[in-house]
């Protein structure tokens, strides 16, 4: 295997040599007239061509013609420029230097700043993914897509689902917000994944480490906050067609986005609509449970999905006010490994294997709607923001009918469902009072209502409420250091429901006599949890490098699930029950983050040390109820620290190399498990890649070819049930292009990728099926075609 990898990365490198054609670019530096500064975010715009200036002032203008150039360079505050350039061999780099305009020089400090720097000035460790970054990397599901960033992992459920894991937490120690609601589903269940279009995102901020200062209980390991778009110009109206197909499971997509403006009003509206059969892995048959499970043609059996998203939004904004209202929903079915719902189907009478394309027993399906609004008010020092949300969560779990204990045989399929209703708001103010301090204070306001349905039981109906408020301060020292700190109280009440078997079971007296009863698996109950976060943090900015610590304290209030779960879980094959005396966990955590950035390369370290007062886990016991092992939910000490390293460099023209790596070592320091691990800790990995960019070829427009290589350890340390796993090394290759088809002004993006190049067969760690030893998905060639107008 490292052979083949290594042939194949040697010829990828000599092509890039062999293709490599004089590409003429027009590189060049913007700097202050008066000042002799660089100028961070100008504007440099020619026919065909656009860039943007680095922190050092550095841009490049790819792909031109030799030939005589013109192009535009401005930025707020100066006076733009214009210049005309003669494109040839000898790659000059041209210095531009721009008058300061007639805006007053405090002015421009205020509202000059670009993103980037308003990132590296708050101490908070976190990374923002841009469209672009989607669109080139986009995978089966979001979260998916995003695991090539450093600490982001998944927990992959088939190929269509999967669910967030940073720095190895995941479940609802990860807070999932978009449009600055936090998104609610049954996100506790290990085979629920995430009901989220991917289609149609613009930015989406992930922070690393304790985040429960501003978004309460479920970030206390972080966050994926996938934040509202912008504002559509004046006067516009544009769209895109996303076509998508894959082989390793006949895939066919296709999600359709149009977005207009008038003077103050605005709308938006997407559908997306997804189909797949059963996914391939690089094996012909299944070990569980010592049962041996032949796979017909390679067929992970009864995998395959369907997904329907639409959503529309209108908006009105003038120069103070900003208002939009969203409407989404998210329908989807998908079917579950036919095994991996106990064990029977070695006497079901289905055939799993007539069709790739048939969702058969045992399935889901889930509805997700949602309604939100999102309103700010500028008003002298203050900028108010109101966020307004409604969630409806409908997950119905559909299996064989079969018998269990004294249970008699269910009258239909429907073994559990669920209906969440969940109302939340928002309210925060954004103050100024000079030009020092930037304060925010705010409350957040949630209500859960949760009802379930079926003859399998798990956990009981509840409501939940929840209020927090919060405030913080991101004090400017000087203009290269700032201080962030900030403490936020909690309040939450869990009104459980009781619930008793709806069959009635034999119970064996101490006289000899015998009762039926209907045993009680949960109980009235109402519990009331509060707690403190704060977070305190320092950033400094010296040239190019950015230096960042933080120190934190958050918090996650007990689930339901963990509080009283009492029932079989057929997904993973065992008895689960709650514990009513569980307490908040909460968690201390240190993040230095040090980034240092020139214009031809970049490296990046941030480590991390995170302690678990009394983290909350599903703890196997010796006890079994029909024949079933027993879970118990408990409590004790986590020890975690780990970190991520970053580099990338661009020194040859048109070849960007970029590595990451990251671990997390986990240790329990107390309880039933002490010296364990916790339950889907990632292993060590590293992702190399390459990309080169192509002069124009053919019919093909500014191509890339791109090549990832992903190596990851054994991961020896483990919790029962979980098995060790080895190590793997997986190669995927894309080739990005754009071609003029329809004559338009703008081209067709096509994105042709090689997933699983050698076909390997390997197990990913933190993936569902790892439980029940399910290899990932084999290769796979994928095409995605983005027209946009």
């Amino acid at each position: 295997m490292f052979y083949r990898t290594l042939s194949l990365w040697l010829c990828f490198s000599l092509s890039l040599i062999g293709f490599a054609q004089d590409s003429f670019q027009i590189k060049g530096i913007v700097a202050n007239a008066k000042t002799l500064q660089p100028i961070e975010g100008a504007n440099i715009i020619g026919k065909g061509s656009f860039s943007t200036s680095s922190s050092t002032g550095f841009f490049t203008l790819k792909n031109i013609s030799e030939d005589d150039y013109t192009f535009t360079i401005s930025h707020l505050g100066f006076t733009s420029k214009t210049i005309t350039v003669n494109v040839g061999n000898d790659q000059e780099t041209h210095k531009i230097f721009l008058e300061e305009s007639t805006t007053a020089l405090d002015k421009i400090e205020i509202n000059g700043k670009t993103k980037k720097r308003e990132r590296n000035e708050s101490p908070v460790v976190s990374q923002l993914v841009t469209k672009e970054f989607l669109s080139n990397n986009r995978e089966n599901s979001l979260m998916q897509t995003l695991s090539k960033i450093p600490g982001v992992s998944t927990i992959k459920i088939g190929s269509g689902q999967s669910k967030p894991v940073i720095r190895g937490l995941g479940f609802n120690r990860v807070a999932v917000v978009q449009n600055g609601i936090k998104h609610e589903a049954q996100q506790w269940g290990n085979d629920h994944g995430l009901e989220i279009d991917q289609y149609g995102i613009e930015n989406i901020q992930i922070v690393k480490g304790p985040a429960s200062l501003v978004y309460g209980s479920d970030a206390i390991a972080g966050v994926v906050d996938i934040q509202p778009n912008k504002v559509p110009l004046i006067n516009s109206f544009s769209g895109e067609v996303n076509v998508l197909g894959e082989s390793n499971n006949d895939l066919l997509g296709i999600s359709a986005g149009i977005q207009a403006r008038k003077e103050k009003w605005f709308y938006r509206g997407r559908i997306t609509y997804r189909d797949y059969g059963d996914y391939k892995v690089p094996t012909d048959k299944i070990n569980y449970e010592n049962y041996i499970f032949e796979l017909y043609d390679n067929n992970l059996r009864n995998t395959a999905g369907r997904e329907a998203n639409a959503s529309i939004s209108l908006g009105y904004v003038t120069d103070k006010f900003n208002s939009e209202t969203t409407i989404s929903n998210v329908n989807a079915k998908n079917g579950f490994f036919a095994n991996a719902h106990g064990l029977e189907v070695r006497t079901s009478s289905i055939d799993y294997d007539s069709s790739n394309r048939d969702i058969d027993l045992p399935y889901h399906k889930v509805n997700h709607f949602k309604i939100t609004n999102n309103t700010s008010l500028a008003l002298d020092k203050h900028t108010i923001h109101a966020d307004l949300g409604f969630q409806n969560n409908i997950r119905e779990e559909h299996s064989e009918p079969v018998p269990h204990g004294f249970m008699p045989t269910p009258s239909n399929s429907k073994e559990r469902s669920f209906n969440k209703n969940t109302f939340s708001l928002n309210i925060k103010d954004a103050f100024k009072p000079n030009e020092q301090h930037d304060i925010v204070a705010g409350i957040n306001l949630e209500y859960q209502n949760n009802t379930i349905g079926g003859w399998g039981f798990l956990i009981p109906e509840y409501n939940r409420f929840t209020i927090g408020s919060f405030a913080f301060d991101q004090f400017e020292i000087n203009s290269d250091l700032h201080l962030l700190a900030g403490v936020r109280y909690d309040y939450g009440q869990i009104n459980s429901k009781s619930y008793f078997d709806w069959y009635p079971s034999t119970i064996n007296n101490a006289n000899g006599s015998t009762s039926y009863v209907y045993l009680q698996r949960a109980q009235d109950k109402i519990l009331n949890f509060g707690n403190i976060s704060a977070s305190l943090g320092l950033s400094y900015l010296v040239k190019n490098t950015t230096f960042k610590i933080n120190i934190g304290k958050s918090f996650r209030m007990p689930l339901a699930n963990e509080l009283a779960s009492d029932g079989v879980n057929y997904h993973m094959y065992r008895y689960e029950k709650g514990n009513l005396d569980l307490d908040p966990e909460e968690s201390y955590q240190l993040d230095i983050d040090i980034d240092h950035t020139t214009k031809n390369y970049s490296f990046g370290i941030s480590p991390f040390v995170n302690f678990f007062e009394n983290f909350i886990y599903l703890n196997p016991t010796s006890n079994y109820y029909e024949t079933l092992q027993i879970y118990e939910y408990t409590q004790n000490k986590v020890f975690r620290v780990g970190g991520e390293l970053r580099a990338s460099t661009n020194i040859i023209n048109n070849l960007q190399l970029n590595a990451s790596a990251e671990y997390v070592y986990s240790r329990q320091t107390s309880g039933p498990k002490e010296g364990f691990t916790i339950p889907f800790s990632p292993p060590l990995s590293g992702l190399f890649s390459a990309n080169y960019q192509f002069k124009d070829l053919f019919f093909l427009k500014q191509p890339q070819l791109i090549a990832d290589y992903r190596i990851t350890a054994k991961q020896n340390e483990i919790v029962p049930p979980e098995e060790k796993t080895d190590g793997y090394q997986v190669l995927n290759m894309s080739l990005l292009t754009q071609i003029e088809l329809f004559k338009t002004k703008r081209p067709l993006d096509v994105k042709f990728k090689l997933n699983n190049v050698f076909d390997t067969k390997y197990y990913d760690h933190t993936s569902f099926y790892r439980l029940i030893d399910v290899p990932e998905a084999g290769r796979n060639i994928s095409i995605a075609l983005t027209q946009t107008f």
